[in-house]
This record gives structure tokens, sequence and C-alpha cells, in this order.
């Protein structure tokens, strides 16, 4: 794997736990980062949520910085590592805080269990689909 690709995966990573905090926290406020384990404390999940978005915050520096040291990198490696990086945040994301840990679930209450199971269909899809868009075409 290129150095490009590296730091392309790390910056999707960081990207789809911001996509992941935006999206689920925050707009549709199914679950915060810790509401399996604190489900009446705003405060805590609050913090949680905070200290979620700077790891976040701290995959995208990551990943700018290494892809400024990694030189050109072809535009299908950056958007196919994005691409693949969010699907391996969902994948271990989901299976270490949903499954595991059971800090949270995507959506608690009803059909909890097939919420975590989409999100980990949609975490493999983006994979799939980020490796297919990153590698070489082959020209005949």
């Amino acid at each position: 794997m290129t150095r490009g690709a590296r730091a392309a995966l790390v910056l999707g990573a960081g990207i789809g736990g911001f996509v992941d905090g935006i999206v689920i926290h925050q707009l549709l406020g199914w679950h915060h980062m810790l509401s399996g384990w604190y489900p009446d404390d705003l405060h805590r999940n609050m913090i949680g949520d905070g200290l979620f978005h700077l790891l976040c915050l701290l995959l995208v520096l990551t990943g700018v910085a290494l892809l400024n040291r990694a030189g050109a990198v072809p535009a299908r490696v950056l958007w196919g590592g994005v691409l693949a990086g969010w699907g391996v945040f969902n994948l271990v994301e989901g299976v270490v805080d949903h499954l595991v840990l059971g800090v949270h679930h995507v959506r608690t209450g009803p059909h909890e269990l097939a919420y975590d199971l989409a999100f980990l269909v949609f975490g493999a899809a983006l994979v799939v689909f980020g490796r297919l868009v990153a590698r070489e075409r082959v020209v005949r």
C-alpha cells in the first residue's frame, strides 16, 4: 500500500467519524457516544461526543499531514481510500462500540440489532466500493 493510500484511509476514517457524529448523534439524535452506558446523563454523553469529535479531528489532521508528505496522489486513490477508510471506521466502531462494549447502538429500541448490522453492512460496502474506485484501471 502506498503512502498516499494510507493517508487517504486515515483521512476517510476521520471523515466517516464526523459523518457518524454529525448525522446520527446530532441531526437524528438516535444516540450519543455513551448513551448505552449512561442513558440519562446528557452532560456525560455530550462530553463523550466531544471527545469522539476530537478524535475524528485528529484523524483528519493526521490524514492531511500524511497526504502532504505523500506527494501527488491520484484522485482515484484519494477518493477510493477515503471511502474505504470511512468503511473501516464503521466496521471497527460498529463491532467494538455497538456489539462488544455496548457503549451505544445506532438506534436504541425496536430493531436495535438490525440497525447495528445495517451499519456494519454499509461499512463493508464502503470498503469494497472504495477498493474498486482506488484500483488501477487496465487499458487495452
